[in-house]
C-alpha cells in the first residue's frame, strides 16, 4: 500500500509515494500516474521539507519530542496526591519531631489541597517507623520523618541498610539539645551537675530517647570532652524522656530544647546549658548558657529535622514537593513562629543544600556512636565524614 504522503507534479496534480519513498513521475507507469493522480485543489495546505520524506519525518519526530516535553514538564508541576499522604513519624506522640511535623502537615495539606496525615510509629530507635516508610511504595504517598541525624546514622547501626543518599531531603527546623534538671534539684548550674558526673561514684540518671537521640548524642559529647560517670535511661521519643525527668524518676535530661520547653516555662524543669557555642534565648524564660563556657573545647551542630522522600521517587512528584517547599515553606510564618516560640532554628532547605546543611551533626552523631562501640559499621562506608 502507499504510503499516502502526497507531491505536486508539474500538472498542478498529486503524485502518491510508495513505500515511503518520493518516486519520480517520470518512472512511473501511465495507468499508476492515473489511478494516483490527486487534484491539488483537495488540499488546503503542502509542506514540503527539502523535498524528501526524511525531511518530513525528522519534523515529525521533533514535534512529537517537543510535545513529550511539554507534556511531562505538565505533569511534574500538576502532580498533586490522588489521596492522603501519611507522614510516618518514628517516635511517641508529643515529642519534637511529632509536634513540628504536624505542622508541616498542615503546611502541605493547604498546599497540594490533600490531607497530609501524621501515623506515629516509634521504636528502635526511630528505624522502625523509617524502615516503614522506606518498604512502603515509592509513590509519594508515604513520607519519613525525624532527624537527619538518625536517618542518616540507620545503616552505621545496621538497623536500616537505606542510607542517607538514598533519601532526598526536606529540612525545615533545626533543634539543639539542652541539658536540664528538675526545678528542685540541687544543681543550680551547669558547673555543679558537671562536678557531680565527673566525681560521683554511682552512675547518675539521664533520660534519653534513644541510641541517637539528641540526649544520647549530647551525652557523647560530654563524655568525649571529660570522662563523667552517667547512665541512660531509654524511653520512647524526648517527650516521655523529658516527663521522666519532671517526675524524678530520672536526674536530668538533655533532649531538644522543643521537648523541654513547657516544662520550662511551667516551672517544672531549670535549664542548665545548651550544647551549642551560643547562648539559646528561650521565649518566655531568658538566656541560656553554652555548654562551652564551662568544655570550650566541645564542638557542636545543629540536628536539623524534616521530611524525607525515596529519592527513585517518580520525578514529578519530587518537583512538585521542591517547588512547594522553594515558594510555600522557606518562608513559611507559622514555622518561623513555631522556631521562635520552642527554642528552635528555622532553616527551610532541600536537596543537596539540605544535605549540606545536616550533615556536620551526622558526622558528629555517626563516627561517636561509632567509636564508642554502639554502631558496628564504619561511618565511611556510607559516605559519611569524620567530623574536623
Amino acid at each position: 500500500m502507499p504510503s499516502r504522503v502526497p507531491r505536486a507534479g508539474k500538472s498542478g496534480a498529486l503524485a502518491i509515494s510508495f513505500r515511503g519513498r518520493w518516486k519520480n513521475r517520470a518512472n512511473l507507469p501511465q495507468a499508476s500516474l492515473d489511478r494516483q493522480r490527486i487534484p491539488a485543489s483537495d488540499y488546503l495546505t503542502i509542506w514540503l521539507v527539502r523535498g524528501t520524506a526524511m525531511g518530513i519525518r525528522k519534523l515529525a519526530y521533533a514535534a512529537m519530542a517537543a510535545a513529550l516535553t511539554v507534556s511531562f514538564s505538565a505533569s511534574a508541576q500538576e502532580w498533586k496526591p490522588s489521596e492522603p499522604v501519611t507522614i510516618i513519624v518514628p517516635w511517641a506522640a508529643g515529642g519534637s519531631t511529632d509536634t513540628v511535623t504536624r505542622i508541616v502537615a498542615g503546611e502541605l495539606t493547604k498546599a497540594f489541597g490533600q490531607n497530609f496525615v501524621i501515623l506515629n510509629q516509634p521504636g528502635a530507635s526511630g528505624s522502625v517507623g523509617t524502615r516503614a516508610a522506606w518498604e512502603a511504595a515509592h509513590d509519594g504517598l508515604t513520607i519519613a520523618a525525624g532527624a537527619v541525624a538518625d536517618l542518616g546514622a540507620y545503616p552505621v547501626f545496621g538497623t536500616l541498610d537505606a542510607q542517607l543518599s538514598d533519601w532526598r531531603l526536606y529540612l525545615h527546623v533545626a533543634n539543639p539539645g539542652l541539658i536540664s534538671v528538675p526545678v528542685n534539684s540541687e544543681w543550680q548550674d551547669f558547673g555543679q551537675l558537671l562536678e557531680a558526673l565527673k566525681t560521683s561514684s554511682t552512675p547518675i540518671t539521664v533520660s534519653s530517647g534513644g541510641l541517637s537521640s539528641a540526649t544520647a548524642i549530647s551525652m557523647q559529647t560530654l563524655e568525649k570532652a571529660t570522662k563523667i560517670n552517667y547512665r541512660q535511661i531509654v524511653y520512647e521519643g524526648g517527650n516521655p524522656a523529658v516527663i521522666s525527668t519532671v517526675s524524678g524518676e530520672t536526674q536530668f535530661t538533655a533532649a531538644t530544647a522543643t521537648e523541654q520547653v513547657d516544662m520550662i516555662r511551667a516551672g517544672r524543669l531549670r535549664p542548665l546549658a545548651v550544647i551549642a557555642d551560643q547562648p539559646l534565648e528561650l521565649e518566655g524564660f531568658g538566656t541560656v548558657p553554652p555548654v562551652t563556657e564551662w568544655l570550650p573545647e566541645i564542638k557542636s551542630a545543629p540536628n536539623y529535622f524534616g521530611i524525607y522522600l525515596p529519592a527513585d521517587t517518580p520525578q514529578e512528584v519530587l518537583d512538585a514537593m521542591d517547588k512547594v517547599w522553594a515558594e510555600q515553606i522557606k518562608d513559611n510564618e507559622v514555622l518561623k513562629k513555631h522556631a521562635a516560640e520552642r527554642g528552635a532554628l528555622f532553616n527551610a532547605t532541600y536537596g543537596d543544600e539540605a544535605v549540606k546543611a545536616s550533615t556536620p551533626y551526622l558526622s558528629i552523631n555517626a563516627w561517636q556512636q561509632f567509636e564508642s562501640g554502639a554502631a558496628p559499621n564504619d561511618p565511611t562506608g556510607f559516605g559519611i565524614p569524620k567530623p574536623e
